[in-house]
């Protein structure tokens, strides 16, 4: 028989008007008819977790809400809607944070960007997420895990692959004819890196960390395509004669320097996609970009089919995220080591 399921658990919650996470004892969800109660066993760590800590001003948060928007766990209870066969009490599910509410009169859903839907569940994002011992969740956010991929991987993938991949496949469309210049190598961008690597395109990797670019030499990225950290983006381009040559640009900074090296450094009819928020705000040069007739691609998250393709990858050892574990109860020690820069790739939370 599985374990009894306890009436409350401990959660990191945010409180309206307070910047800091709060450590609380909860009621335990119920499993919905359409869905899933999961016993949690791994959650990811974002940058993003700091800054909804500090957003007060979105009207379809909730007053107090669990974070927490990475997830892995075990099936401990299932709807009686749910029809799904793949999810049986006991399996090992990654949870998509934002699955959308699935119906065809939704204006999002139906054009399959389920992600940006306003009115399915966005969890850890103004409504309860990951960083508690059980969550529930719609049958359409849980995915199977491979017997291959821990739960710590598991649940970072969900967010700090997965966003990578959509926006290199399914926005930029990267191919392997191309040549791709990738600013930034951290939670994110190193992911990006092995996933351009896969597709079998050129890349050239910046970053300001020399550890960052030792590992992508480790990685097997050629020396003369690694930008030593310091130098001058535009000179080295101009230096190497990679001028016209860049396809695409991977923005996962987004600084003002990265943003606007980008416009310079890539090829007339070329592409930068933009997934990092270092700056609120960045300018788009109007005469470099309707003069080289540029494509500036946005992206956001990612969606079931990416976390499936995402896991068999990881699985395979085609990816292999950088993931280091602490306990849930670290999470405000995980949020200062990240926002100091201490963190080598993703943390993920396990256990109490």
């Amino acid at each position: 028989m599985p374990p009894a399921i306890p009436q409350t658990m401990h959660a990191w919650r945010k409180h309206k008007g307070n910047p800091k996470p709060v450590w609380e004892v909860v009621p335990v969800p119920r499993a919905p008819p359409t869905g899933l109660l999961v016993k949690l066993l791994a959650a990811g760590v974002c940058h993003s977790d700091q800054a909804l800590l500090d957003v007060e001003d979105r009207p379809q948060f909730e007053e107090k809400y669990i974070l927490g928007h990475e997830g892995c766990g075990e099936i401990v209870e299932i709807g009686h809607e749910v029809q799904d066969k793949l999810l049986q009490l006991g399996e090992r599910v990654a949870l998509l944070a934002v699955p959308g509410c699935g119906q065809d009169s939704c204006g999002e859903c139906s054009r399959n960007l389920e992600q940006l839907c306003p009115t399915g569940h966005h969890h850890g994002i103004g409504q309860d997420g990951f960083y508690a011992e059980y969550v529930a969740v719609d049958a359409r956010a849980a995915i199977p895990v491979p017997d291959a991929v821990s739960s710590e991987v598991a649940a970072v993938a969900t967010d700090a692959v997965t966003t990578a991949y959509h926006g290199i496949t399914r926005r930029a469309e990267v191919k392997q004819s191309e040549t791709v210049f990738l600013f930034g190598l951290g939670g994110l961008g190193f992911n990006a890196l092995q996933i351009v690597k896969a597709i079998g395109a050129r890349v050239i990797a910046s970053d300001i960390r020399a550890e960052k670019l030792e590992a992508a030499v480790q990685l097997g990225i050629p020396l003369h395509d690694i930008i030593p950290a310091g130098t001058s983006i535009q000179e080295f381009v101009k230096d190497n004669d990679l001028g016209g040559r860049i396809d695409t640009v991977l923005d996962f900074v987004g600084s003002n320097q990265t943003f606007r090296d980008a416009q310079a450094i890539v090829r007339p009819g070329g592409k930068i996609l933009c997934v990092g928020t270092g700056d609120r705000q960045n300018e788009v040069d109007m005469k470099v970009g309707i003069r080289k007739r540029l494509s500036i691609i946005f992206s956001y998250g990612g969606q079931y089919r990416d976390i499936v393709e995402v896991l068999n990858m990881i699985a395979t050892g085609i990816i292999q995220p950088q993931v280091e574990t602490r306990g849930l109860r670290d999470l405000p020690a995980v949020l200062e080591d990240l926002s100091s820069g201490r963190i080598r790739g993703r943390v993920a939370l396990v256990g109490l």
